[in-house]
């Protein structure tokens, strides 16, 4: 079993260019699903059926995971057994007719522009770690950035003589302008503190731990989760957070969705219209609110 899953993780490496992170959770949710089938139905991954992924989703849902949760497993094991029957593992995939209940879809949570501003002070710049934090949070919200694009930048790819970043996304690379304050941000923590931060010289990563390594997803998220605290923000704020608070705000302000789409990266633009939507209800209740005849 593991050297199937093994071949997987190989698959969604070298053939579907997933990102290790990606890669990390379909395989982490495919280990799960195995070692549950063998202390529970007595059978293997190549041997299992549609009854006995129908008990493992019940299993799922009886230990309180959300609908979207079971929703993400259900879809991991129809790649992976289609990935199975295309390598020859096994003859037919075993997910077949089975569906879940996603729940209700909460929207995205989104900061207010007070909130934001908020957030953004709250790095106190007198150390190199200060700088740093300024910088990255700046850069986020600046940028639209997932998380992963943001940790993944080396230094070569910024240019601040024309204020552009570019982001390797996981199917194209884009370049995105940075405002003002932004860059100030950002030239001051590379001109004054990123070279003192280093463990090697040699280091390309834009930013970097306080061990001079590259910066990980865990290590960021800390670091925003400290200054959601100090700024008392009554909202439960992740690195996503700013990516669908910079997309609202550019709609707020008139960006138009193809341009919107392209500086986040998508490649289907239903993903953007998403948050045309939230405008439009943020305007309807506005409008309900305010209106003397609503």
């Amino acid at each position: 079993m593991l050297d199937l899953i093994h071949a997987y993780e190989n698959y969604l490496t070298k053939v579907k260019k997933a990102s290790a992170n990606t890669t990390a959770s379909y395989t982490r949710d495919i280990r799960q699903y195995a070692d549950w089938l063998r202390v529970s139905e007595k059978v293997s991954i190549v041997d299992a059926t549609q009854v006995n992924i129908a008990n493992y989703l019940s299993y799922l849902e009886k230990c309180g995971r959300s609908g979207a949760t079971l929703s993400r497993a259900l879809a991991g094991l129809r790649n992976f057994y289609s990935y199975l029957v295309t390598s020859g593992f096994v003859e037919k995939t075993p997910v077949v007719s089975i569906q879940v209940d996603r729940g209700e879809k909460k929207p995205p949570q989104v900061l207010t522009g007070r909130e934001i501003e908020l957030l953004l002070a709250q790095p106190v710049c007198v150390d190199p770690k200060g700088f740093r934090d300024k910088a990255m949070l700046e850069v986020l919200y600046a940028t639209g950035m997932r998380v992963t694009e943001l940790i993944d930048l080396d230094l070569d790819d910024y240019n601040p003589d024309v204020g552009v970043i570019k982001c390797s996304g996981t199917k194209k690379t884009r370049s995105i302008p940075l405002y003002p304050t932004a860059m100030r941000a950002l030239n001051a923590y590379i001109k004054d503190y990123r070279e003192a931060m280093l463990a090697d010289p040699d280091e390309t990563a834009l930013f970097v731990n306080i061990n001079g390594s590259r910066m990980s997803r865990q290590g960021f998220w800390k670091i925003l989760k400290h200054y959601q605290e100090t700024a008392r923000i009554d909202k439960e704020i992740t690195p996503h957070t700013l990516r669908h608070s910079f997309a609202v705000h550019l709609l707020e302000n008139g960006a138009d969705l193809g341009s919107l789409q392209e500086l986040m990266g998508h490649s289907d633009i239903s993903s953007t219209q998403l948050y045309t939507q939230m405008v439009n209800q943020k305007l309807k209740a506005v409008y309900a609110k305010c209106h003397p005849k609503a």
